[in-house]
């Protein structure tokens, strides 16, 4: 199957080659490669062969879309990613979780045959939580993708978080998916300054056909922009953790955190509004913690440990009870 896949995506790039030129590339005999091309052409892909001297082979544009060629891991990674999606939102028609929806329930169809009752298998055992976050049009977004790969100019009405709409005509840069909602970062034309949109917000995407000049990212990348957007109110809060990654990553499950390990734990990265998320966290997880920064937030929580301890020692009894006794 990886020889076969390894034939494909050599095929896909467009290029023809002659026989030699494959079977050399994939390290495998003349009569190997024409057993291949016939499995390729079994799945539905159009090989063309030219025999003889100056022959070739290439992939010809289909006009139906042929079974996916998966191999086990990859099958249940589409059907478990198409499974995710299709739990985030409300599933609103034209929405990318109503897409994901409809096509987990029938991405067996393109598969081969020998993978399908397997396919088939996992999506019946599979269950999944609904998640609360906003839907997303998948129109929308295929259209701000075009605009993005052509450089060129869109335009759209966009309600504000207080609901207020206005139009927008805007350059734009990246989409980008963090926590659960789905940013597009523009140069917002009017303005004259980058602005960061949220896509379910968008409605009435207009592809003006102007192009424009690409401009350099205002951070080294989309996420790294529009995170200090939500965090430019927030602290940056370091933390090493006597723990293992996995621990410390549940214990943080909702909160945007960069986590790495170190010879005495996990070192956490986070932006907080206060003190007191920190040690909410840090509560659900058995372990020592050093917080090497801010140092306001250190003290804070050394003050509040020793009304901890005062508050979980033994209590002196009260003065009526000494009495009664």
């Amino acid at each position: 199957m990886r020889r076969v896949l390894a034939l494909l995506a050599a095929l896909q790039t467009g290029k023809a080659f002659t026989g030699d030129e494959l079977a050399s590339r994939l390290d495998v005999n003349p009569r190997t490669l024409r057993r291949d091309v016939d499995r390729l052409r079994s799945y539905g892909y159009p090989v063309e062969t030219q025999p003889g001297p100056g022959g070739y082979y290439r992939l010809a544009a289909g006009r139906a879309m042929p079974p996916l060629l998966l191999d086990d891991d990859e099958a249940i990674a589409t059907l478990l990613g198409l499974a995710t999606l299709a739990a985030t939102g409300s599933a609103s028609e034209g929405s990318v979780d109503d897409a994901a929806t409809r096509a987990y329930g029938k991405v067996d169809q393109y598969l081969p045959k020998r993978l399908r009752p397997q396919a088939v298998a996992l999506r019946a055992s599979l269950e999944t939580t609904s998640v609360s976050a906003p839907s997303t049009s998948a129109e929308t977004m295929s259209t701000l993708a075009e605009a993005i790969h052509h450089t060129q100019v869109v335009t759209f009405d966009y309600a504000d978080a207080a609901g207020a709409s206005t139009t927008r005509r805007v350059e734009p840069h990246r989409q980008i998916h963090l926590n659960l909602r789905w940013y597009l970062l523009a140069w917002d034309t009017d303005r004259e300054d980058w602005r960061v949109f949220r896509i379910d917000r968008v409605t009435n995407v207009h592809n003006t056909g102007r192009s424009f000049t690409f401009r350099p990212l205002p951070a080294d990348s989309g996420i790294d922009y529009l995170r200090q957007g939500l965090t430019k109110h927030r602290q940056r809060v370091v933390v090493t953790i006597d723990a293992p990654m996995s621990v410390v990553a549940d214990a943080f499950t909702y909160q945007d955190v960069e986590l790495t390990l170190t010879e005495s734990g996990t070192r956490a990265v986070l932006m907080l509004d206060s003190w007191q998320w920190l040690v909410l966290n840090l509560a659900f997880i058995d372990a020592d913690f050093t917080i090497h920064e801010p140092a306001a937030f250190r003290e804070a929580c050394a003050r509040f440990s020793g009304r901890l301890q005062s508050g979980a020692s033994t209590p002196r009894p009260s003065s009526t009870a000494l009495r009664r006794m």
